[in-house]
C-alpha cells in the first residue's frame, strides 16, 4: 500500500480519501446529479411504503366501515406528513422518468440543456407537491 502512494504521490497525483461527509460539505453537486439521487430515493422510498398505500387502498374498498375507518387513519397529521412524502416521491419520480425518456429520445443530452431540464424537473415536482400538500391540509 506505501509503495503505491509513493508512486502516485512521484505522479504528483494527490492522495484523498473522499467520504460522505466531504460530498455533502465540501463539493456542490449539479442539478443533474442531485435530481439522478432524488430520483433513487423516490423510487425506493415509494417501493418501502407500496404495504401501507396497498392497506389504505384496501381500507378503502372493502366496505363502509373500513371505508369511515380509512377516513380515520388518513385525517391524522402524521399520516398526512407521510402522503405528503409520497406525494413528492411518485411526483418528483414521474417527472425525471419524464426527463429520461426525453434523454432515451436524444433530446437535451448537452450539459446546458441537462441542467437546464433537471432544473425543471426539481421545481415542477416541488411545485406540484405544494398543490397536493394544500389540497392533503384541507386549504382548497
Amino acid at each position: 500500500m506505501s509503495e503505491a502512494i509513493t508512486k502516485q504521490q512521484k505522479r504528483g497525483q494527490p492522495i484523498r480519501n473522499v467520504n460522505i461527509t466531504d460530498i455533502t460539505m465540501n463539493y456542490r453537486q449539479p442539478p443533474s446529479a442531485i435530481v439522478s439521487i432524488l430520483h433513487r430515493i423516490s423510487g425506493f422510498g415509494m417501493f418501502l411504503m407500496l404495504p401501507f398505500l396497498l392497506y389504505l387502498l384496501q381500507e378503502s374498498l372493502r366496505s363502509e366501515i373500513s371505508f369511515a375507518h380509512f377516513a380515520g387513519i388518513v385525517s391524522g397529521l402524521f399520516v398526512k406528513i407521510i402522503l405528503l412524502g409520497l406525494s413528492w416521491a411518485y411526483l418528483h419520480h414521474f417527472t425525471a422518468g419524464i426527463r429520461h425518456l426525453f434523454m432515451d429520445n436524444h433530446l437535451a443530452l448537452d450539459k446546458d440543456a441537462a441542467q437546464k431540464t433537471a432544473r425543471w424537473v426539481l421545481v415542477i415536482s416541488l411545485a406540484l407537491t405544494v398543490v397536493v400538500g394544500l389540497k392533503l391540509f384541507g386549504v382548497f
